[in-house]
């Protein structure tokens, strides 16, 4: 079978997807992606065919504040890039690029929406693949109408279209798949970039990262790390320069990208900016989590991970270098937190791995 991946031209967007594409691979299936300009040879470098796609999110969002103004908010920038100038220009690419690739089977992750426009039109089937929670209902409603003149009549959920893979476990299930009419459930499973281990500090360090779109935040890492002095930290960069840090303190030692799978099996604790992969990677090895979410949907993960009882959650004017010091304290020391975060370890493990989940995919396609 020849399966379409698809993906917005970012980390957090490429990695979710690799597991999937890996496991078709290995499985004997021709697999191609369709990506924006800056990712097209990354991906090529992991192996895979890749063709340009659609455009990048900065793009984008240039383009959208042209039309507002720079000061609009996010129910204007953000929708008019997501709902509109995003998904259009996926489908315009893909619209003549479909015929030549000849794909049996798309799958893109959930916010390339407009691969699963592209192939309803072309008759094909399509999956998408949950990397985020769900939008509130109220925005997803504007972007449902937006969405409208691309997909005409429109699938249950606007975004995640009539198939989906989910990879939230029951404990934190997010209830935006709900409206799907199929979901297949799927261990999440970090993709770890092929580069060496760190020296790391002895087991129980702190593991502190803000991921791979809000690294620069360097004045949030800043104030966490002289916060967490007292403790060994290692500090993820992802695409960063750890030399933008500055000197560090003695305990602390700063990397760009990390085996994080790897590195989280020796952490006792992981502070980070509440995106999907870190907090369910952090889920997976039973590790408690102070969240100090930067955008996007990572306060709903760090409101649903404080409910749960698995974290605790500093938000705007709470991101103090006290209150971090405080909270590490008390979740390391505190053994609730890490007991209910062992037991989603548990039910992580007993998630359908990638290759079935694979399988599943291409029956159903089929």
């Amino acid at each position: 079978m020849r399966i379409l991946f698809t993906c917005r031209p970012a980390y957090g967007h490429l990695f979710p997807l690799l597991p999937l594409a890996d496991a078709a691979k290995a499985a004997g299936h021709d697999v191609v992606f369709g990506t924006g300009d800056d990712f097209v040879a990354k991906v090529r470098d992991l192996g895979f065919e890749a063709h340009r796609a659609g455009i990048g999110i900065g793009e984008a969002e240039t383009e959208a504040k042209r039309r507002h103004g720079e000061d609009a908010g996010f129910l204007d920038v953000g929708i008019t890039m997501f709902a509109e100038l995003l998904p259009r220009s996926l489908l315009d690419d893909l619209t003549p690029l479909l015929p030549v690739l000849r794909p049996d089977l798309v799958i893109h992750e959930m916010s390339d929406v407009g691969a699963g426009i592209a192939a309803r039109r072309a008759g094909l089937p399509a999956v998408s693949v949950v990397i985020g929670r769900s939008m509130p209902p109220d925005i997803l409603a504007v972007a449902a109408e937006r969405l409208r003149p691309l997909w005409g009549e429109l699938p249950a959920d606007a975004l995640l279209g009539d198939a989906c893979v989910d990879v939230w476990p029951d404990s934190v299930r997010d209830p935006g798949t709900a409206a799907v009419p199929r979901v297949f459930r799927m261990r999440p499973t970090p993709y770890d970039p092929d580069v060496p281990l760190p020296p790391l500090p002895d087991d129980g360090f702190v593991y502190l990262t803000l991921g791979t779109v809000v690294y620069g935040a360097t004045q949030v890492l800043r104030g966490a790390i002289r916060a967490l002095s007292e403790f060994d930290v290692l500090v993820a960069l992802g695409p960063g320069d750890p030399a933008a840090l500055g000197e560090l303190p003695d305990r602390v030692r700063a990397a760009g990208f990390v085996p994080q799978a790897e590195v989280l099996k020796h952490a006792g604790l992981v502070v980070h900016h509440g995106g999907t992969g870190t907090t369910l990677a952090a889920l997976a090895a039973g590790l408690p989590q102070l969240v100090l979410p930067q955008g996007a949907d990572q306060f709903a993960n760090a409101d649903t991970l404080s409910t749960l009882g698995a974290a605790r959650a500093l938000v705007g004017d709470a991101v103090r270098i006290d209150a971090i010091e405080t909270a590490a304290h008390a979740l390391l020391t505190d053994p609730k937190p890490r007991e209910i975060a062992q037991g989603v370890a548990r039910e992580i493990a007993g998630m359908p791995a990638p290759e079935v989940v694979l399988g599943e995919l291409v029956t159903w396609a089929s």
